[in-house]
């Protein structure tokens, strides 16, 4: 497999040339990619690194996939513009268990080395800290865009959240990195993983990170928000969810999720192509053909009564304000298609910006 393919949909790849002297190593490089378990799934846009990480799998290598069990109980403050809520032990527990399942959906398990950095993290004494901490400075931690604009605004940072960074770059001396991944998020982490590593002697990694998805609302993709699509979500809510998004966003979605080139033609046909991706990766052949059957019959009942009762042209016209949250029922998008008819019943329903009525089930 050549650098082109390892390093497919890469923003960064720092610094220029290292990736080829590593590979030029001739021996199997050690894969670096963290997660820390804020919440209780992986979703498609985390799942974008964990395909690179699946590349240099099929390429030879070993990903080293790290369960930031110690880490999550300080939180990364990256893009936050104020610190994340600290989960207790048992939430860090069952979601730690959970991630490892999910993430083997998109790894080779063979190629496999789980850890979780626990293991080294939750030994250091207080003189490894303060060894830790002299291999930055603060004005250095400063640089990063949201600790700058907390700084200016006079927003609180503690102190745990400037060490984050130090911690993570920790996990890179620990396992021996060669290559670390992550989303462009966590681009100044995985930097300060190669100064630390060379203060403590060893060469340091490679940095390869990759797109952030936005999802159908046009944000970032996240568990937190809602806005996401599960790994492990039953295939009729991925296959609906899919079927949400923007005709304008299927470039993006082809090239980060699917790795392919968008199809030219009927953007509904190209959606639906996309779900049945998504679904099959998770769930199998199977799995997909029912999870397509279950929308278009759901969607197929929806459009025909926004044909009939509030006057849309027509059921393609229906399907594609369906599929693209353009159907608002109490003025909330419509996210799960196949509602009971009772939730209907009284329900003021709304279809594009003009068209509204009041729904009395039968």
């Amino acid at each position: 497999m050549d650098v082109a393919e390892l390093t497919r949909n890469a923003v960064h790849v720092d610094p220029a040339g290292a990736l080829e002297k590593k590979l030029a190593l001739g021996r199997s490089l050690r894969v670096k990619l963290g997660i820390d378990v804020t919440s209780p799934d992986i979703h498609i846009g985390r799942a974008i690194p964990l395909q690179r990480m699946r590349a240099f799998q099929d390429a030879g290598h070993t990903g080293v996939l790290i369960v930031g069990d110690y880490t999550t109980r300080i939180g990364d403050p990256s893009g936050r513009s104020a610190e994340r809520p600290i989960l207790s032990d048992e939430e860090i527990d069952t979601n730690a268990k959970s991630y490892v399942d999910q993430a083997m959906i998109i790894l080779d398990p063979e190629r496999t080395e789980l850890r979780y950095n626990g293991e080294w993290l939750s030994k250091l004494t207080y003189a490894d800290v303060v060894r830790l901490a002299r291999t930055t400075t603060v004005a250095r931690i400063l640089e990063r865009d949201d600790f700058a604009k907390r700084y200016a605004a006079q927003e609180p940072i503690s102190i745990s959240e400037l060490l984050y960074p130090l911690m993570q770059a920790y996990d890179s001396v620990a396992i021996e990195a060669d290559i670390e991944l992550g989303g462009t998020d966590q681009y100044y982490n995985l930097l300060a993983g190669r100064d630390v590593m060379q203060q403590y002697g060893l060469e340091p990694q490679v940095v390869l990170t990759t797109p952030l998805l936005l999802s159908w609302d046009g944000l970032k993709m996240s568990s937190s928000v809602g806005n996401n699509i599960p790994l492990t979500a039953a295939p009729e809510e991925q296959f609906g969810r899919t079927m949400r998004i923007p005709d304008e966003q299927l470039p993006e979605w082809y090239t980060l999720v699917m790795e392919a080139e968008s199809p030219k033609g009927d953007p509904m046909e190209a959606k639906l192509e996309l779900a049945r991706f998504i679904v099959r990766r998770s769930h199998g052949d199977e799995a997909a053909k029912r999870a397509e059957e279950h929308f278009t019959r759901v969607v197929r009942e929806h459009a025909a009564l926004l044909v009939e009762h509030l006057g849309v042209t027509s059921t393609s016209e229906a399907r594609r304000l369906i599929s693209q949250g353009g159907v608002k029922l109490n003025g909330e998008a419509v996210s799960d298609l196949d509602l009971p008819r009772e939730a209907l019943d009284g329900a003021l329903v709304q279809a594009g910006k003009r068209r509204f009525m009041r729904f009395r089930a039968a």
